[in-house]
Order: structure tokens, then C-alpha cells, then sequence
């Protein structure tokens, strides 16, 4: 296991993102960077990147290779034709250059994918879930029977004025909250749970954005809704039914959103 202080790899960060670790590893790496928050922020603009790189060329990565450029295509019509090895070999060598030409092609625009400041927040705030709601004694620091405290204290580290929604109505208690560090200084991590025991958590700290309209991204277990308001980076995220975690992002975006005037 990684100690929580000991440096890790960028290969392992790497596997990290991928899920290519094992599970004692993915938790070991994650408590430290939940220590290093450079590295955090780092790790989290890169998953926002390979999702965004997936998102836009997974379907063609699964399409098939046109017949043309198929190597044993290639090397079947030289030998017909009576071509030398050694021309072959060029062939082969032209076939490559062509299917990586075509790969740079399809990979065109990733740039203007790569993940904006707001989207370096979703990923933070998705690594924070994945680590503290398998918590079963210290999910919070600050259990939710002290919720007047805990709102005092987060709004005083951050600097503004926070609010911490009330999900009694769709079933969800508050468990309480936690500080933590984010890519522009502190974060606020309120957790809830309905139940059956199924967790969300909303995660808001400053931004150096303008306003968003509301986003989505999501994997195979963990998903978030995440938007700017007011200079505040705001992430809900929860199990990967998005119907299910947009019914709690809207219950708590009407209870954060201080003028009432955006609506999902």
C-alpha cells in the first residue's frame, strides 16, 4: 500500500484514472492526493480529458478499418501484381503512415476539448466523492446535527457566504461536511444519503470563471452535474443514473441559487 506522504508515480496516476490499478492501490493513491492538491488538480484536469477524448472519438475508435487500408489487403494486391518484397515493405510502411495520418485527423479539435477551469473542478470534486463515500466511521468532519457550525466555519474558510441545501424533501439526510483543498484554494464537501444508503455530495469552491449553464459528465458508477454561479464552482455528484442525480441537482441548485432566476 502507498503511504499517504510517499510520492507516487506518474505511471500510477496514469493507471489511477484508467481503473487499471488494484482496489487497495486506487484507494492508497487517492488519499494522497487528497494530500497533494497540485497533483490533485493535475490528475483531475487529465480525467476531464480523457473523458472529453472519449466522449468525442469513442464511436469512431470502435468503427472498422476500411478494406483500402488494411495491411494483408495491401500486401494480397502487391503480390497479384507481382510486386518485390522490398516494395511491399513500402507499402506497408505507406499503410502505417496513412492510418496514423488518419488517426492525427480523427484526434483534430482535441485541444479545444481540453478541459476548462470549471471542468478541473468536476474532476476534484469526483476524486472527493469516490474517496469518502465508501467512509464508514469518518465520512465528515463535521457530523450535519451540526449544521449551523459547520455552514460558519466552511463559509469562513472560502471566504463567502455558503449555503447548505436541505434534501430532507427528496429523501436525502444530511451526513455533514468536510473541508478540503481545491485548485483555488479551500473547498467545501457536504455529504448526504438517502435511506437505502445511497450517497451524494455537493462540493463548491471560488472560481476564476464566468457564470456556466449546467454540465454533465459521467462514468460508469459516479457521475456529476456541475455549473459556476456567483463566482462559486458548484459539483453534485452521485451514482451514474443521471435521471436520479438530476432530481437531487435541482433540489439543491433551486435552495444555492440566491436570485431563483436560472432553472434547469
Amino acid at each position: 500500500m502507498i503511504d499517504r506522504n510517499s510520492p507516487v508515480t506518474e505511471d500510477e496516476l496514469h493507471a489511477y484514472i484508467d481503473g487499471e490499478l488494484p482496489a487497495d492501490r486506487m484507494d492508497a493513491v487517492a488519499a494522497w492526493l487528497a494530500d497533494h492538491p497540485e497533483q490533485a488538480a493535475l490528475v483531475a484536469s487529465w480525467r476531464v480529458q480523457s473523458e472529453s477524448i472519449r466522449a468525442r472519438y469513442g464511436a469512431a475508435v470502435e468503427e472498422p478499418l476500411p478494406e483500402r487500408l488494411k495491411l494483408d489487403q495491401v500486401l494480397r494486391h502487391d503480390r497479384a501484381n507481382g510486386r518485390s518484397w522490398a516494395a511491399m515493405v513500402a507499402a506497408a510502411a505507406i499503410v502505417a503512415f496513412v492510418v496514423g495520418g488518419t488517426a492525427g485527423w480523427m484526434a483534430r479539435g482535441v485541444s479545444a476539448a481540453a478541459p476548462t477551469g470549471v471542468d478541473v473542478f468536476a474532476g476534484e470534486a469526483l476524486d472527493a466523492h469516490k474517496l469518502y463515500v465508501v467512509e464508514v466511521r469518518h465520512p465528515v468532519e463535521v457530523p450535519g446535527s451540526e449544521r449551523a457550525h459547520m455552514t460558519q466555519w466552511l463559509s469562513k474558510r472560502l471566504g463567502e457566504n455558503l449555503r447548505v441545501p436541505d434534501l430532507q424533501s427528496i429523501d436525502l439526510k444530511l451526513v455533514g461536511g468536510r473541508l478540503l483543498p481545491g485548485p483555488t484554494g479551500a473547498a467545501a464537501f457536504y455529504m448526504y444519503e438517502s435511506p437505502s444508503g445511497e450517497r451524494f455530495t455537493i462540493y463548491c469552491a471560488k472560481a476564476d470563471t464566468p457564470e456556466t449553464a449546467l454540465r454533465y459528465t459521467g462514468g460508469e458508477k459516479v457521475a456529476a452535474f456541475y455549473w459556476v454561479d456567483d463566482k462559486i464552482a458548484y459539483v453534485v455528484s452521485g451514482p451514474a443514473d443521471r435521471e436520479r442525480l438530476e432530481r437531487v441537482t435541482k433540489a439543491a441548485y433551486e435552495q444555492i441559487d440566491k436570485t431563483g432566476a436560472k432553472k434547469l
